[in-house]
């Protein structure tokens, strides 16, 4: 979806892109002012924690996507690492219902940011409205217009980082409290991680990088540059934007605006003009982050389906694209972003994609001889997601507030499962590694 050398191949430029552009989507945006409310002063540190255990997950992916490129991605790791079981079978159910989360995430965002331009007795209305609108529309306009929406697809990334560094310069040029960033504003160690971990989720955007893998022209050079040198290059920017914010706005007016905070400190920096500014950013970046995280569900519920995880109906192409998986996605992310709060939500997505990142790291331990990895580094890649799922959980149940959420997660967890087990119980498909570790369908 970016923009490809002559010969019709990605250079290390359009893979870095696919990178930075699937992390840099509507999460940013969403998170920001939740993250400060929950963590203050230590924001970017906590969003430095969360960078470090997907820096160390993107060796994971590096080695495997070297190993084993082509579309498949996640889903094609796990299979060729543990085989045609439930519990795998689940994982890449668990990956798709991940998906769902997200382009609920970015349509909350883009609900928030559009209705903060109508009066504010009546944003909770157009909240609902436009988030609800906008996963209606893209689903229609990705039915019949794909290509244009796929040509879009640079350009609303390039605006949309233009933006935000215009945001990162001026707010650094401009007399910021630095106070406000001091350790003595941190909430505790555990409360960090914990933070870190619901946001999580502003990360998992370098898988992307695996699916478009096949594509890759050099990919020993390209790849290494992309995953790495993308996941590093987003940390620096998570904490900047995120320290700006926090210079430039206290912790009860960033509380006070949390799901359009970085608007209103565009505004505080550069004016009205600057708010509008970063809204029309946030709203570049969620469109285009749902559209991506489309194309990707309608790809990946093809693979799976392919598989021998999901009916074969999903295989079937409408108007030569495979829209079932999106209507699902869109199905369920409406009921999602309508009816889940925020902070649950964020805690669904990124507990989902700290589970399935822990079975890519321990898929690459498994695999290292054939991957030729050094294994310590995947185990603890592994480690730390696990370590970081425990820390969310403990901080989201001794929370009464936030308690609730663990339900919902596991809910998620016990219907990837549950699919599953009777899809297979009905069905008899199972999963059939070719060679090369394709799946394919018996």
């Amino acid at each position: 979806m970016t923009a490809s050398d002559g010969d019709g191949k990605l250079g290390t430029f359009s893979t870095l892109s696919i990178g930075i552009g699937g992390m840099v989507g509507g999460g940013i945006f969403a998170v920001t002012g939740l993250t400060v409310e929950i963590t203050k002063g230590g924001a970017p540190v906590a969003f430095l924690i969360a960078g470090v255990v997907a820096l160390l997950t993107s060796y994971s992916y590096l080695k495997l996507t070297l190993r084993y490129p082509g579309e498949g991605g996640t889903v094609a790791f796990l299979n060729q690492a543990f085989g045609g079981g439930i519990l795998t079978g689940a994982g890449n159910i668990l990956l798709l219902l991940s998906y769902v989360v997200l382009v609920a995430v970015y349509a909350y965002a883009f609900g928030s940011y559009g209705a903060a331009f109508f009066p504010e007795a009546v944003r909770g209305f157009w909240l609902h409205v436009l988030m609800t609108a906008v996963i209606v529309v893209l689903v229609v306009v990705g039915a019949f217009g794909d290509r244009l929406v796929l040509r879009s697809e640079n350009a609303f990334n390039l605006i949309k980082m233009l933006l935000l560094a215009g945001f990162v310069v001026a707010g650094l040029l401009t007399p910021m409290t630095w106070d406000r960033l001091a350790p003595e504003n941190y909430v505790s160690p555990l409360g960090l991680v914990a933070g870190a971990m619901l946001i999580f989720l502003n990360y998992e955007g370098f898988e992307l990088i695996a699916n478009a893998s096949k594509d890759v022209a050099d990919p020993k050079r390209s790849l290494p540059i992309a995953y790495i040198g993308g996941v590093l290059i987003v940390i620096v920017a998570y904490i900047l934007i995120v320290a700006v914010v926090i210079g430039h706005m206290s912790f009860e007016a960033v509380a006070a605006s949390s799901a359009f905070a970085l608007s209103v400190a565009a505004e505080d920096i550069m004016g009205r003009s600057g708010y509008v500014a970063i809204a029309i950013a946030a709203l570049l970046a969620t469109t285009s982050a749902i559209n991506a995280t489309f194309f990707s569900t309608g790809r990946l519920a093809y693979i799976v389906a392919k598989s021998g995880e999901l009916p074969r109906e999903i295989e079937r192409p409408i108007r030569g694209q495979h829209m079932e998986g999106t209507l699902i996605t869109a199905a369920l992310a409406l009921v999602i972003a309508n009816f889940v709060p925020l902070e649950a939500i964020a805690t669904m997505g990124s507990a989902g994609f700290l589970l399935l990142f822990m079975a890519v790291n321990l898929a690459n331990v498994r695999l290292a001889r054939e991957t030729g990895s050094r294994a310590w580094v995947s185990a603890l890649a592994a480690l730390s997601t696990a370590v970081a799922l425990v820390v969310l959980c403990i901080e989201v149940d001794e929370n009464p507030a936030t308690r609730n959420h663990l339900w919902i997660l596991a809910g998620m967890i016990a219907l990837a499962l549950a699919i599953e087990a009777i899809y297979r119980g009905i069905t008899g498909r199972k999963i059939a590694l070719r060679p090369h570790g394709r799946p394919r369908h018996n």
